[in-house]
């Protein structure tokens, strides 16, 4: 976007905000609202869909391209995505956080939840210093509580996924979420390449790690462990997605809500 792309959105995008009639009418399972009045006013682009979720203008500045801006839908699940409009055309849709930080070319990039903002009365406001990660937060918190609960200490382990041009093979750490629905696109995507990482900026002209460096893979049990019930997780909170469209995570969502 260019240097006046943020006041030319202020005076666009028109902070839409609903009145407390249909806020009550936007509830959780627990009959409350996802969102009190105090917690969304004056923020720019916010409103309730059909299906109950909210969806909020948000962007993520880059100090080489500006703001690349998007629409942030927020479920009660603790789901997030994100509809990228950076420019006209633009066909990224239902990325998550991470992904739409890595879009939008920030430099410093694994800290979504501070480099992403939405507008609040005029003013940029990171995601983190808002009230739309609650339920995410509580997603992750009970994500965490019921990976531990399978094992005393259960973790994922490390894995890794063949560049498409290249055939080297790149690592992908899995201890948190986001990391978790990073490696799961990529290992979906059979025209995965080494430039798609999203935490770090590598090229297919960057050495591949050592066969003797692969072997670690992460397990809290053996450092050379080749898989056993402490690192290899057959699916959780934390490595399966309700917004995903593969078979394993739709048999997943579905057996858990059984």
């Amino acid at each position: 976007m260019s240097s006046n792309s943020f006041c030319h959105l202020q005076q666009q995008t028109h902070c839409r905000f609903s009145s407390k009639r249909e806020m009550a009418n936007v509830a959780v399972d627990d009959g409350s609202t996802m969102f009190s009045e105090e917690e969304v006013r004056e923020m720019c682009g916010f409103k309730i869909d059909d299906d109950g979720h909210v969806e909020v203008t948000c962007g993520c500045t880059s100090y080489c391209y500006g703001d690349a801006v998007g629409t942030l839908r927020v479920f009660a699940s603790g789901d997030l995505e994100i509809s990228c409009d950076c420019t006209p055309g633009c066909q990224e849709d239902k990325l998550s956080p991470a992904a739409f930080e890595k879009h939008s070319g920030r430099e410093t990039a694994r800290k979504w939840k501070n480099n992403i903002w939405v507008i609040v009365d005029g003013e940029k406001v990171p995601l983190s210093k808002t009230a739309l990660l609650k339920y995410y937060n509580q997603a992750l918190t009970l994500a965490k509580t019921a990976n531990k609960s399978q094992t005393d200490r259960v973790c994922h382990r490390d894995e890794f996924v063949k560049c498409s041009q290249c055939n080297k093979h790149r690592r992908f750490r899995l201890r948190t979420k986001d990391e978790c629905r990073a490696y799961h696109d990529a290992f979906i995507n059979d025209d995965w390449k080494c430039s798609d990482m999203p935490y770090e900026k590598i090229t297919c002209e960057d050495d591949e790690e050592r066969g003797s460096r692969r072997v670690y893979r992460g397990c809290a049990r053996a450092t050379t462990c080749k898989g056993c019930t402490s690192c290899v997780c057959f699916g959780c909170g934390t490595c399966r997605f309700s917004d995903c469209c593969c078979q394993t995570c739709i048999d997943f969502t579905t057996n858990s809500k059984a």
